[in-house]
């Protein structure tokens, strides 16, 4: 297609879509301010013992005397002087200027009781502020009405404020079910969420036109995380029916197909699939560690299977690395190094959309924006199509917000089987209709909600 032609179509795509997240905005999420109240209440009750309960620790006391009693449990800065050059303790994960980190997943990663205590009191604590004290501060007569911006993100992907609406906690179950127990839809109807699955990997086989990456999102069958899990675990059979193997699954997919995608290496994923998700320490292993596993624990499997510490794991994960990119997907990692050369070359990227990103871009961000800006700008294009037809059709249902993947709809009761039959027509029939590059199926999620109910199921 011409290049003028698409821009055109890139920015109607970006004009309607305004108009459409506007008519979002003015409809808002009713929130339970009762709620809000009760649980801020709580939450500073819950951290305040916390923070007693970290002071009482060894952990505290010796802090306390490496900086003379001048403790600032909030600061990162003096956290990683005690952690890393007082205490010695070896990061196993560093800042982009080679220092320590002190963010959650470095935290979590040493697995030490009073950083847990650290974490879980940073948790609630942004749980609090950032969300609950925002939504009180920002509604309106008992509705808040998130603001969704098209003209801040250079992947041309949304983003949101007063409040942030897309940053509500979705890793964190307990941190989520407290936001999302504070909104609710209009009285009498229901909250619907429409999430698209694995949105960016199968917009990323439009890109690389993978054979093998193709074939997993086409064939119902196939299952690439359980795949990576048996192998990476070492387990034959694998059946993700089995409460254990559909935990490593999660590990796998999480830990290591999706952070690969989007350019991490095999030791994070390593350290986080062994010592995150299967519970096992740092250094050697012994017999009855981890999480449990076929009647036993975790290291008892990898033990007979010769992984006899995490660093004999990290070594295992980097083979599985190399056959990940040079066998399983060698299409896909030739498309990185091609797209790369491009950036390099003419320092932008074209999407399939007819956006055109510029600027100054590491590696990983050249090569993560097609798939990023590009699932948005299908989901936007959905969106879209489900406002025109809630006017044409006069719903009372409305589209209340999108998170990226997904959109949020408040729903009559009344119009729920006509809303459901468009937004399956809309989202995997007429979507891969309006582009043809579109070359593997669109599937969604839908979460239905309670009449009257939060947020929560």
């Amino acid at each position: 297609m011409d290049t003028n032609i698409r821009s055109v179509d890139a920015y109607k795509l970006m004009h309607e879509g305004t108009l459409a997240l506007t008519r979002a905005e003015q409809q808002g999420i009713r929130v339970d301010l009762n709620y809000i109240t009760k649980k801020q209440a709580y939450l500073t009750a819950k951290i305040t013992h916390l923070e007693k309960k970290f002071k009482l620790s060894k952990f505290y006391a010796h802090w306390e005397h490496s900086v003379k009693g001048r403790v600032n449990i909030n600061s990162n800065n003096q956290l990683a002087h005690f952690l890393y050059n007082v205490k010695k303790i070896a990061p196993e994960k560093f800042t982009v200027t080679g220092q320590g980190s002190t963010d959650d997943e470095a935290l979590q990663m040493l697995n030490m009781e009073e950083l847990n205590i650290l974490l879980e009191m940073r948790k609630l604590r942004k749980v609090r502020d950032t969300y609950l004290v925002a939504f009180e501060r920002e509604q309106v007569n008992g509705y808040i009405h998130p603001f969704f911006n098209l003209h801040i993100v250079k992947t041309y992907r949304s983003s949101s404020d007063r409040p942030n609406f897309q940053n509500i906690p979705k890793r964190d179950k307990e941190a989520m079910d407290i936001v999302r127990q504070a909104l609710y839809p209009r009285p009498g109807h229901q909250l619907v969420e429409v999430d698209f699955s694995g949105m960016e990997v199968r917009i990323n086989c439009c890109y690389n036109r993978d054979p093998n990456l193709i074939h997993y999102m086409t064939n119902k069958s196939a299952d690439m995380h359980a795949d990576m899990a048996a192998q990476i675990f070492m387990l034959d059979p694998f059946d993700k029916k089995l409460p254990d193997h559909y935990v490593l699954r999660q590990a796998t997919k999480n830990g290591f197909v999706f952070p690969q995608f989007y350019g991490d290496y095999y030791k994070n994923c390593a350290v986080n699939m062994a010592c995150n998700w299967g519970k096992l320490p740092h250094g050697n292993w012994s017999p009855g560690q981890g999480i449990s596993l076929n009647g036993a624990r975790l290291s008892d499997h990898l033990i007979s299977k010769g992984i006899k510490s995490l660093d004999s794991f990290i070594k295992h994960v980097k083979e599985i690395e190399r056959n990940f990119w040079d066998n399983k997907f060698p299409d896909y990692a030739a498309w990185k190094d091609r797209w790369w050369a491009v950036y390099q070359k003419y320092g932008y990227i074209d999407l399939l959309t007819g956006f055109r990103c510029s600027g100054v871009m590491a590696r990983n961000e050249a090569i993560n924006t097609p798939a990023q800006g590009t699932a948005f700008h299908c989901l936007l294009w959905c969106f879209i199509e489900l406002d025109r037809m809630m006017i044409q059709e006069q719903w009372d249902t409305r589209l209340i917000g999108q998170i990226h993947d997904s959109i949020i709809l408040d729903v009559n009761p009344d119009e729920f089987d006509h809303v459901i039959a468009m937004v399956k027509q809309v989202t995997t029939i007429d979507l891969p209709n309006q582009w043809k590059w579109i070359n593997v199926p669109m599937e969604i999620d839908i979460d239905v909600f309670d009449v009257d109910g939060s947020w929560v199921k």
